[in-house]
C-alpha cells in the first residue's frame, strides 16, 4: 500500500475585537511583508470610520520596514513568547477542535473550503468570538481606555 505525503499550505489572516467580538479574515497563499500589508489595508478598509489598535506578536512580517500601515491603524507589539496574550490564538484551537479533528482531506482545496465555512460561521457569530477571546481582560481594559 504506498503512501503520498505532500505538504501544501495556506495561511490565515485574523483580527478580533475582545470587545465587541468582531472578527476579519483573510486566507492567503504567503505570509510575508506584502501580504500582512494586504490584510491591514483590508481590515482598514472595514472599519474605515474607526481608529484601530492592533496587537501582534513578533513575527517578522509584523515588524517589517517594508510593512504598509494605513492611517487609521495602529500596532502595538505583545511581549516575546507570550502568545496566550493574543486572542486570535484562541480562535485556532477552536477551529482546530470543531472543525478539523480527526479529518482527512483529499487536497488543499477541501482543507481552505472548511476552513473558509469555520471562519464566515465565527464571523458571524460575535458572541462567540467574544467568548473565546474576551477572557484578555488587558486588552479590553485598553481598549475601553481609549
Amino acid at each position: 500500500m504506498g503512501v503520498q505525503i505532500v505538504q501544501e499550505y495556506s495561511y490565515v489572516f485574523a483580527a478580533v475585537c475582545p470587545q465587541d467580538g468582531g472578527l476579519d479574515s483573510l486566507i492567503l497563499p504567503e505570509v510575508n511583508t506584502l501580504t500582512m500589508s494586504l490584510f491591514l489595508q483590508e481590515v482598514s478598509q472595514r472599519h474605515a470610520e474607526e481608529s484601530l489598535l492592533m496587537f501582534l506578536d513578533g513575527a517578522g512580517w509584523h515588524r517589517s520596514l517594508e510593512l504598509k500601515i494605513p492611517e487609521n491603524l495602529h500596532l502595538l507589539f505583545l511581549p516575546p513568547y507570550s502568545p496566550q496574550l493574543n486572542p486570535v490564538e484562541h480562535l485556532w484551537d477552536e477551529i482546530r477542535e470543531k472543525w478539523f479533528a480527526n479529518r482527512v482531506f483529499q487536497n488543499l482545496e477541501g482543507v481552505e473550503s472548511l476552513l473558509v465555512e469555520a471562519l464566515r460561521t465565527l464571523e458571524n457569530d460575535p458572541q462567540r468570538v467574544l467568548h473565546l477571546t474576551g477572557f484578555n481582560w488587558i486588552i479590553r481594559g485598553i481598549l475601553n481606555a481609549i
